[in-house]
């Protein structure tokens, strides 16, 4: 019987009716016999894979069923593997397989798209170019127009801040796919990147002061140093603050009874020694006499306390115009230490607070800049000697107390006037160029000039020669030895 069974069992893979437990099935191996009643999966893998007719599996144990269960059980063991087959290839790289799937996926969406859209485009596709051509038409007639109306914006078009580059929007022509159209002017059509209305307006008051002989000064664009496009703005604010923060031209008969003018005159001009001893900027001494004769103008100070304003107002005045500035040590160690470093720092805080940190202001030197330019545009190379005698002219009004009743911008085209004249008494000083740039005439500056002049020939025996010194110097050409042989009374 046992024989019988295990031959069964050998052929058939049947499971026996008897339920197998260890014991027994170590006796059984031992006695030498049974085959393997549970074979492994992987077995019934392999028998599955290459012999799709035969049984592979053995189906588990059911009294329920029919002895015909088997061949159900080979059948769904099939589907199982091609399924397990299927999958094992799809998951063996799974973020591979995630990327082609999303490929897959939108190359069917684009091409969807792209079958229903097309059509569209055929269909309409001789009327966009049939529109396109007409718009361009159009385009070239209104530009021969308005260049034949608009005659004065021809000497724009070279620059390149002065041509317009206009798109047509697609709600005003239907269309949403028009190439840029460029044209000199519009009508009703929006622009992007055209000339503002002011640069217009000083370029065609540039090309009217062209016609009366006037040199255009701001014509360097490309030099960001010379702030081109806003030097007139820059130097109308100046004429106008000229007026509001100007010190007063009396303060020494109105309020000052412990000073005179000669003391002012020999601080500054031992303030000029000062200036040169710390190699400051001009700037800062121009600037440093304006902050004096503010406060001046306003607090009475002792005789004692003047010397005291002066290097307290340079010291102001180097921190705001230098880009290393005297310490407080340094300038106590000029006066000879007459005065402590914490008088200079109370006097400093005296001087802001009435200032209210206001310490711009437009000082001769600001104009003289501006005249010198334009003074030099009619020539072929700039005179250096022309701007050495402007600028000795210029800072022999500081210690000079009558010159206050001028203003700075007045006395900086005095000085322009006379340095030319002085240099070149062939033509005369004054020209259209000067006069648009500095807005006076040649009357207007005849009293300073006149005054000027005779600062320049020392006619009043003044000792005080500092500025005279600097200025005999060969590093300004000793433009102080020059003067004009012939008076400058003929000019007016």
């Amino acid at each position: 019987m046992r024989n019988a069974t295990m031959a069964t069992g050998s052929s058939n893979l049947k499971v026996p009716t008897m339920r197998i437990t260890r014991a027994r099935a170590k006796t059984l191996g031992s006695s030498g016999g049974l085959p393997p009643l549970h074979p492994s999966v992987r077995q019934d893998k392999k028998q599955g894979l290459v012999t799709q007719g035969t049984k592979s599996k053995r189906p588990a144990p059911d009294e329920n069923k029919p002895a015909n269960s088997s061949s159900t059980a080979s059948q769904q063991h099939k589907r199982r593997a091609v399924l397990r087959d299927v999958t094992n290839v799809l998951c063996e790289n799974p973020y591979m397989n995630c990327i082609n799937g999303n490929k897959f996926q939108v190359k069917k969406f684009s091409d969807k798209r792209n079958s229903k859209v097309t059509p569209a485009n055929l269909v309409k596709k001789s009327e966009l170019e049939d529109r396109k051509e007409s718009m361009i038409e159009e385009a070239r007639k209104v530009k021969v127009e308005e260049s034949q109306e608009h005659c004065s914006q021809a000497h724009f078009k070279d620059h390149p801040l002065t041509q317009p580059s206009e798109y047509i929007t697609a709600a005003q022509s239907g269309l949403a796919d028009l190439m840029p159209v460029n044209r000199s002017s519009c009508f009703g059509i929006t622009l992007q990147n055209t000339t503002p209305k002011d640069e217009s307006k000083v370029c065609l008051k540039q090309e009217g002061s062209n016609s009366l002989g006037i040199a255009d000064i701001d014509s360097k664009h490309k030099d960001p140093l010379m702030c081109s496009l806003y030097a007139p703005d820059i130097y109308n604010n100046l004429h106008a603050m000229e007026l509001d923060r100007r010190p007063s031209f009396n303060y020494m008969e109105k309020l000052q009874r412990d000073i005179n003018k000669g003391m002012r005159s020999i601080l500054i001009d031992w303030l000029v020694e000062v200036s040169e001893e710390y190699r400051l900027v001009p700037d800062t001494l121009y600037l440093t006499v304006h902050l004096i004769d503010r406060f001046l103008s306003e607090h009475y100070i002792e005789k004692q306390k003047l010397q005291l304003l002066g290097v307290t107002c340079m010291l102001i005045a180097s921190k705001y115009e230098e880009i290393c500035a005297p310490r407080v040590e340094e300038f106590c160690f000029i006066t000879d230490n007459t005065y402590s470093k914490e008088e200079v720092v109370r006097m400093e805080s005296l001087v802001l607070n009435f200032l209210g940190f206001q310490l711009a202001a437009p000082t001769t030197k600001k104009f003289l800049r501006r005249f010198v330019q334009a003074s030099q545009a009619s020539y072929e190379v700039p005179s250096v000697e022309l701007e050495f005698m402007a600028n000795y002219l210029a800072e022999l009004t500081l210690a000079e107390y009558s010159f206050l009743k001028f203003l700075p911008s007045v006395t900086a085209a005095s000085a322009v006037f006379l340095a030319r004249w002085t240099l070149d008494q062939s033509n005369h000083p004054w020209n259209s160029t000067l006069e648009h740039y500095t807005t006076y005439k040649a009357l207007d500056l005849k009293t300073t000039v006149l005054l000027l002049q005779d600062l320049q020939m020392n006619t009043s025996g003044s000792t005080l020669n500092a500025i005279r010194e600097k200025y005999k110097q060969p590093k300004f050409k000793c433009v102080a030895t020059l003067s004009s042989p012939k008076p400058v009374q003929s000019l007016f």
